[in-house]
């Protein structure tokens, strides 16, 4: 298991520069069972529920969502499902899904490999999400509890594995596309449903499965397909990181 970093673009970037580009089968996964487990067990384990680190987690949920501007709030409340072309913004107005089906197909697949990798150890952990007071959690406890667990939050992991898989393709907007990254992660804490300590947990562990990918065959075909597709698009080429 690659050690996890808190500066990734750097080291990713010369991770894509030395990947093996063997041949690889359009469609093939990019990660295997055994390094899902791999980095789900360098998770390291939330705040014990009740103890004094948990509580003051939640306390920050609190004063975030009491805090909240009505613009973070509505925007968090459209990122209620997103993207990597959400990160168009960023990029340009060009990034578009029906424009790019070989872009969209790689990130489609990185997006489905990272959500399973987090519904496995959200299940594993169990870690209760926040309930602001006068917070949809709080008026609706019932909705609230049909709602998945929150450590690692799926929004933060999937937020990062699409910029560091994005700054391949545009590595001169690397650091815009991880602010990005965190803003969407900040904004579930003001949206009231997962705490600091999820959203960090989601960037050390899409972090992970970001790094695993990029020395995925299959995932270097793939960004090879999206790279044409986006020069043929007229969007900023970008170079070939093969040797």
């Amino acid at each position: 298991m690659k050690k996890m970093t808190h500066n990734p673009f750097l080291a990713l970037l010369l991770v894509a520069g030395s990947a093996c580009a063997a041949p690889a089968v359009a469609g093939t996964a990019y990660l295997s069972q055994a390094q899902l487990d791999q980095v789900m067990a360098a998770l390291p384990a939330p705040s014990a529920p009740g103890s004094a680190e948990d509580q003051a987690d939640r306390a920050a949920t609190d004063r975030a969502f009491a805090a909240r501007s009505q613009a973070d709030f509505s925007q968090a409340e459209q990122e209620e499902k997103f993207d990597a072309f959400a990160f168009a913004p960023v990029i340009g107005k060009g990034f578009r899904a029906d424009k790019l089906p070989h872009v969209a197909a790689l990130f489609k697949e990185a997006e489905h490999e990272t959500k399973e990798a987090v519904d496995q150890s959200k299940d594993h952990w169990k870690r209760l999400r926040p309930c602001p007071p006068a917070s949809a959690c709080a008026m609706n406890p019932e909705q609230a509890a049909k709602k998945s667990f929150g450590y690692p939050s799926g929004h933060s992991s999937r937020a990062t594995v699409d910029a560091i898989l994005l700054a391949q393709l545009f590595p001169q907007d690397a650091d815009a596309l991880m602010q990005h990254a965190h803003e969407i992660g900040w904004r579930r804490v003001v949206k009231g449903v997962h705490t600091l300590q999820d959203i960090y947990a989601g960037r050390e562990f899409g972090q992970a499965l970001a790094t695993d990918m990029l020395a995925s065959p299959a995932f270097q075909h793939d960004l090879a397909a999206a790279r044409e597709e986006l020069r043929a698009a007229g969007l900023a080429p970008v170079p070939s990181h093969a040797p």
